[in-house]
């Protein structure tokens, strides 16, 4: 792997524009580290937070006509985790359905991922590991990310539950003009009145051993104010505002105690109950002031992911107004030459967009995947990981093309991969889905593919950055290719060394051919500017061509009375000189002495 990683890391994208490659972080600069696409329309970004100094993931979930329309923009709705969001997956896609519901939605979804007991806010002091920044991140370095890169308006809401629901409402009441429609599902919407500065400062210690006081100080300190969505109510006057919560009785998604009506679930009960009285509280200060909100009181119900995903899909349609895009649906049809795939493969869903034009071809979308045809290579869904591989290098526009077959197993049962006119695509869950083509695919293809001693590739093809030529990291280590030199593996302890001397930017340049038996478990590989050797007692080390290496081949390579070399050549007086087991040679003025031991 510390192999792969260096390569990588002196590599830049091959395939298309549209391929993020790992940047290093800037000091001061917010931006996007890392892009993996997990399907046609979800994605993880990586983006670097100055404000916190680290790496924050946020998944996207892009909207319906974001492959229909390849030139708008959509509007953004922020969705907010709760107390205990873990650092894998925002809890909308983990614990609720929230890919599912916005599929068919005309909005791109923004999912942050971590911020256990964070308030999502700026915390006065680092805590327990973490420097929280969250507002600053959220507010003014994600958002131009999104619209400069991600195809997104500056029409936005914001909404979230428990935890997610409080700071919603302050990230709209603090930003003012920043939010056109907020959403608070069992939020605790007065965080100063009696009792709930204890009770979050309970909840943070529970969720974490997080302290509240560093996030906001002590209980009646200025920030606990600046943080209550009760004080902020006046700045929520031009938002469309929705809010709900459950009783805490037992609901549908409940199973029941040993007192009737109650939960089992005394945590989610209580929680509920406070959800409840402060939400009442905010609704009657708006009420007071005038200002318009949506108040939806559930007569059960506790402090749980189903309740919270149902209000995800009833407060919708005001979302949609607020944000001024469709309410989500969809009016297409079968009827064109997807038609009878699109039927038979009923796994894909409803049509999401009518077929539109995709290279030399046409295109549908479906919640689960895109189907492409063309009449030179028929019809294909891809799909899942695969198909956001695909969708992350440009789909049909790019190198690779329109499919030429289905995505199927390999006989190994641990990958799966699907052909596209210009390459193909490979997966495993340990690998990822990456792309292998050309002079590359045709070699790894030529030792046996995934059962090569290459394995699987682990990262995309790129340029090698200093000379015309390519390289891809294997399981087993990478293949390099230029055009006069081919496609070829190196791997192991001649890898390393390879290495270590700068790989083709060494004096060794490109390899020529594949790795070779040598007697004594030794190996060898042959590059533009020498060899590799190794053996077991001799460790590995490169002879250069010229009378070096002739006179060592005169003698007769590692078969030699010399043995393997142990050292690389050095400079003597008057020339140079190498090491072997049983010797050494000189080489002056061109002319080479061969001194054994």
């Amino acid at each position: 792997m510390r192999r792969i990683l260096a390569i990588a890391a002196v590599a830049a994208a091959l395939l298309v524009p549209t391929v993020t490659v790992p940047v290093q972080a800037q000091p001061g600069v917010s931006a996007v580290q890392r892009v993996e696409w997990l399907s046609d329309r979800r994605v993880s970004l990586w983006v670097h937070s100055a404000a916190m100094n680290t790496p924050i993931q946020v998944q996207m979930l892009l909207a319906r006509d974001w492959n229909l329309r390849p030139d708008a923009k959509f509007p953004m709705l922020l969705m907010l985790d709760g107390l205990r969001a873990q650092d894998d997956e925002n809890g909308w896609t983990k614990d609720a359905d929230a890919e599912g519901f916005y599929a068919d939605k005309n909005v791109n979804v923004v999912l942050p991922v971590g911020g256990q007991a964070s308030w999502y806010s700026d915390w006065l002091a680092p805590d327990n590991g973490f420097t929280y920044k969250w507002e600053t991140f959220l507010t003014k370095e994600l958002l131009p990310i999104l619209e400069r890169d991600w195809r997104t308006t500056n029409v936005r809401g914001v909404q979230g539950l428990s935890m997610g629901g409080t700071a919603a409402m302050n990230l709209a009441g603090r930003n003012p003009g920043l939010m056109k429609y907020v959403a608070s599902y069992s939020g605790l919407l007065t965080t100063t009145t009696l009792g709930m500065p204890q009770a979050i400062t309970f909840a943070n210690k529970d969720a974490g051993g997080f302290d509240a006081g560093a996030m906001w100080g002590p209980p009646g300190s200025p920030e606990w104010e600046a943080h209550d969505p009760y004080l902020l109510a006046d700045k929520l006057k031009d938002v469309s505002m929705y809010v709900s919560s459950g009783s805490g009785l037992a609901g549908a998604h409940d199973s029941l105690g040993e007192v009737p009506l109650v939960s089992d679930n005394w945590a989610g009960t209580g929680l509920e109950i406070l959800a409840r009285l402060s939400t009442q509280n905010f609704v009657a200060k708006l009420e007071k002031l005038e200002i318009p909100v949506q108040a939806n009181y559930r007569p059960a119900g506790t402090h749980s992911w189903p309740y919270w995903d149902f209000e995800m899909r009833q407060s919708w349609n005001q979302a949609a107004a607020a944000l001024g895009t469709d309410q989500g649906g969809s009016d297409c049809a079968l009827g064109g030459a997807i038609a009878g795939f699109a039927q038979a493969a009923n796994w894909l869903g409803h049509c999401l967009t009518a077929e539109y034009p995709a290279a030399s071809g046409i295109a549908q979308d479906f919640p689960n995947g895109r189907v492409f045809h063309s009449a030179a290579t028929g019809t294909h869904a891809v799909s899942g990981r695969i198909g956001g591989a695909y969708a992350g290098i440009g789909s049909a526009s790019s190198p690779l093309g329109l499919p030429t077959g289905d995505e199927h197993g390999l006989p190994d049962g641990r990958g799966r991969m699907q052909t596209f006119e210009g390459g193909s695509i490979y997966w495993t869950p340990q690998t990822g889905a990456q792309v292998v083509r050309g002079a590359l695919l045709a070699e790894w293809g030529r030792q046996g593919y995934e059962g090569s001693p290459a394995g699987y590739p682990v990262a995309a093809e790129a340029h090698t950055p200093s000379r015309e030529g390519s390289v891809q990291s294997f399981e087993h280590g990478p293949m390099f290719y230029s055009p006069p030199t081919g496609a070829h593996l190196v791997q192991g302890f001649v890898l390393d060394k390879y290495s270590l001397l700068g790989f083709e930017n060494s004096a060794l340049g490109f390899p020529v051919a594949a790795e070779a038996p040598l007697k004594d478990l030794g190996r060898f590989s042959r590059f533009e500017g020498g060899n590799i050797y190794w053996s077991p007692l001799s460790g590995a080390w490169s002879v250069r061509n010229g009378p070096l290496l002739d006179a060592w081949g005169a003698q007769g390579f590692e078969n030699s009375r010399l043995g393997y070399p142990v050292s690389d050549e050095f400079t003597v007086p008057g020339g140079i000189q190498q090491n072997f087991q049983t010797g050494f040679i000189v080489v002056r003025d061109g002319k080479s002495e061969v001194h054994g031991v």
